[in-house]
């Protein structure tokens, strides 16, 4: 991954990743790591907390990444574009709120679904040119980090 050091024009951006993203979006990895560690070392008092953190942190942050899509779409004049973006950027915090009234088994089930299909709309994103070809970058390292937390999470849960 090519990680930018110093602004050097719009087509750098479009190609190399800033460094704030990559770190940022790294150390944005731990709130979903260890409430794993804790489940899987079995603490029992511990359980019921780790479970709330995974699943209310990844909820924030499906919110979150749905709504790159809408900051994507600030200076869109195609009304089309427009709508398809906005449209597609309220459905991961719709999800993502319907998982926090659930238990957190099948909450965090239906955010490893949502993350799955985020991806699937940044890559799409990206490949037309509606997002940097480094977010696509990030977005793939990201998404496998949260998922195999997720998952991780799920399997402990047996």
């Amino acid at each position: 991954m090519a990680v930018m050091t110093s602004p050097k024009g719009s087509d750098a951006m479009a190609t190399t990743m800033p460094a704030a993203a990559l770190w940022l979006g790294g150390t944005g990895l731990i709130p979903f790591i260890a409430p794993v560690v804790v489940l899987w070392l079995g603490w029992p008092a511990w359980r019921e907390p780790a479970w709330a953190v995974l699943h209310s942190y990844a909820a924030v942050i499906l919110s979150f990444v749905g709504a790159i899509h809408w900051g994507a779409a600030l200076r869109e004049t195609d009304t089309g574009r427009l709508w398809q973006a906005m449209g597609w950027s309220v459905i991961p915090a719709l999800l993502a709120w319907v998982t926090l009234l659930l238990p957190h088994a099948y909450g965090v089930a239906l955010l490893l679904l949502g993350f799955a299909a985020q991806y699937w709309m940044d890559r799409r994103a990206v490949a037309l040119g509606w997002l940097p070809a480094w977010y696509g970058q990030l977005r793939r390292v990201l998404t496998s980090g949260v998922a195999a937390c997720l998952a991780l999470a799920l399997v402990q849960a047996g």
